[in-house]
C-alpha cells in the first residue's frame, strides 16, 4: 500500500464519516473508562475517611489520582513511543484493575493512597495513547472537532459516573458494588482495546501535508507501523528539543488549565463562605457544569471554522472576568445572585475552551513521533491544574478567598496575553 491512496481516503472523508470510524476506536472505550473512574473519584474522600483520614488528609488523598496522573504523563509518553498505543493501554487497563483490587482490600491510608495513585498514574497512558493517536490520523481541517468530542466524551462519563455510583449505593448501601462497576468498565474497556478493531491498524497515519497543512516531501516510501518512528529521540530529548514552545505556549496552556481546575475549587468554597446550604450549591455547580458540557463541540466548530484563537482568547477572558467579578461581589447584599451568575459565565468560559489543549498539543507535535512530546505537554497542563488548588488554598489562607479568586483572573489574563503573543507564532494556519 502507497502513501498516496490512504492520504486521499482520509482527506475525502468527511468529518461525520470519519468521527463515527473512530466511535468504536476511540470515544467507546474513553467513554467506559471515564464512567468508571467518575463512579469512584467521590467515593475516594469517604474510604480515606472510614480508614481513619480527617478531611485535610483524606483531601490530600483524592489528590493522588491526580498527582499520579501527573507523574505517568512521561512514562506514557515512552511507552506509547516504544511499545505503542494498543499495547500500552492494554497494559495500563490490566494494572488499573490491579489498583482496584488494592483499593477493595485496603486496610491502612498508606495502601489505599498507594492504590490510588497507581490507578492516576495509569490513566495517563489512556489519555496519552487516545491523543496521540488523534495527532497522527485525524487531519487538520477538522482535528479541533474530533478532539473536542474526545474530551467531550470524557466529561460525559465523569458527568454521569457519580449518578450511577450514587444509584449503586442506594441499591447495595457499600463503595464496593461502585468499585466493582469501574472494574467491569474496566474489563470493557480492555477487551475493547485487545479484541476491538486496532485503530493503529484500520486508519493509517496521513502524511504531515495531511494532517499539519504544511508543505511535506513525499518520498514514495510505503507506509508501515502505526506512528511513524523515524528518529526517535526520546522523551528527555525531545523535552529539551521543543523546550521553547514548551516554556511560551506551554506555560499559557498550563495557565488555562490553573483557571479551570480552579473553577471546580472555587465555586463550592465560594457557595460555603456564604452560607448556602448543600443543595443549592451542588444545583449553581450542576447547572454551571451542564453549560459547559452543552458547548464542548461549539468550541471544535470555532477553532476548525476560525482558529485556535478564536476559542482560546474568549473562553480566557470569560473566565478571568468571571472570576474578577466574582471577588468583588461576597460583601453584597444580592451575593447569592451574583454567585450564580458568575458560575454560570465560569460555565460558558469554560466550555469554549473544551478540546483547545489537546488541539493545541497535536498542532505542535512532531508528526512522526509526537507521544514523547505529548507527554511533556500533558504534564505541563496537568501541573497547572493541579498547581491551582494548592495556591487557591494558600492564598485563602493568609489572606481571604476573594484574594485568591482575584488571582486567579490574573492568571487568566496572563494566559490570554500569551496565547496571543504565541498561538501565531507556533500553530500553523487552518485556513
Amino acid at each position: 500500500m502507497t502513501l498516496q491512496p490512504i492520504v486521499d481516503t482520509m482527506t475525502s472523508d468527511s468529518p461525520r464519516d470519519v468521527l463515527v470510524r473512530f466511535a468504536p476506536m476511540i470515544y467507546g472505550p474513553t467513554l467506559l473508562f471515564a464512567l468508571g473512574e467518575g463512579a469512584v473519584i467521590p467515593l475516594i474522600p469517604v474510604i480515606a475517611n472510614r480508614l481513619g483520614a480527617d478531611v485535610a488528609l483524606a483531601a490530600l488523598i483524592a489528590s493522588a489520582l491526580v498527582v499520579g496522573q501527573l507523574c505517568g504523563n512521561i512514562p506514557a509518553g515512552w511507552a506509547v513511543a516504544r511499545f505503542g498505543e494498543r499495547l500500552t493501554m492494554g497494559v495500563a487497563g490490566i494494572v488499573i484493575l490491579g489498583g482496584l483490587v488494592g483499593v477493595v482490600l485496603a486496610n491502612s491510608l498508606a495502601v489505599f493512597a498507594a492504590a490510588v495513585f497507581l490507578i492516576g498514574f495509569c490513566a495517563a497512558s489512556f489519555a496519552l495513547a487516545r491523543h496521540s493517536f488523534m495527532t497522527t490520523r485525524v487531519p487538520l481541517h477538522f482535528r479541533a472537532r474530533a478532539l473536542s468530542l474526545l474530551g467531550g466524551t470524557f466529561r460525559l462519563g465523569m458527568f454521569v459516573g457519580p449518578f450511577i455510583s450514587a444509584a449503586l449505593l442506594g441499591i447495595f448501601g457499600d463503595e464496593s458494588a461502585s468499585i466493582a462497576f469501574f472494574a467491569v468498565c474496566q474489563v470493557a474497556t480492555i477487551l475493547l482495546v485487545f479484541l476491538g478493531p486496532d485503530p493503529e491498524r484500520a486508519i493509517a497515519a496521513p502524511t504531515a501535508r495531511a494532517t499539519r497543512g504544511v508543505d511535506a516531501e513525499d518520498t514514495g516510501e510505503p507506509v508501515t507501523g502505526s506512528i511513524p518512528t523515524v528518529e526517535r529521540t526520546g522523551v528527555f530529548r525531545t523535552m529539551w528539543r521543543f523546550r521553547g514552545v514548551l516554556a511560551r505556549l506551554g506555560l499559557a496552556a498550563a495557565s488555562l488549565s490553573a483557571v479551570r481546575s480552579a473553577r471546580q475549587v472555587v465555586l463550592p468554597l465560594w457557595g460555603v463562605s456564604l452560607g448556602l446550604d448543600a443543595p443549592t450549591i451542588a444545583v449553581v455547580v450542576g447547572v454551571s457544569g451542564a453549560i459547559d458540557f452543552a458547548l464542548f463541540y461549539a468550541s471544535g466548530q470555532v477553532m476548525d471554522r476560525f482558529g485556535r484563537l478564536w476559542a482560546a482568547l474568549p473562553a480566557m477572558i470569560l473566565m478571568g472576568a468571571g472570576f474578577f467579578a466574582l471577588s468583588v461581589t461576597h460583601e453584597l447584599d444580592s451575593a447569592s445572585m451574583w454567585f450564580a451568575m458568575f458560575a454560570a459565565v465560569l460555565g460558558v468560559g469554560n466550555g469554549l475552551s473544551s478540546g483547545i489543549l489537546l488541539t493545541l498539543g497535536a498542532d505542535i507535535a512532531p508528526t512522526t513521533d509526537p507521544a514523547a512530546f505529548l507527554g511533556s505537554w500533558r504534564t505541563l497542563t496537568d501541573g497547572g491544574g493541579a498547581v491551582a488548588p494548592v495556591l487557591i488554598s494558600v492564598l485563602t489562607a493568609a489572606v481571604s478567598l476573594p484574594v485568591a479568586v482575584a488571582a486567579m483572573g490574573v492568571i487568566a489574563v496572563l494566559g490570554a496575553a500569551g496565547f496571543v503573543r504565541w498561538v501565531p507564532r507556533y500553530v500553523p494556519r487552518t485556513r
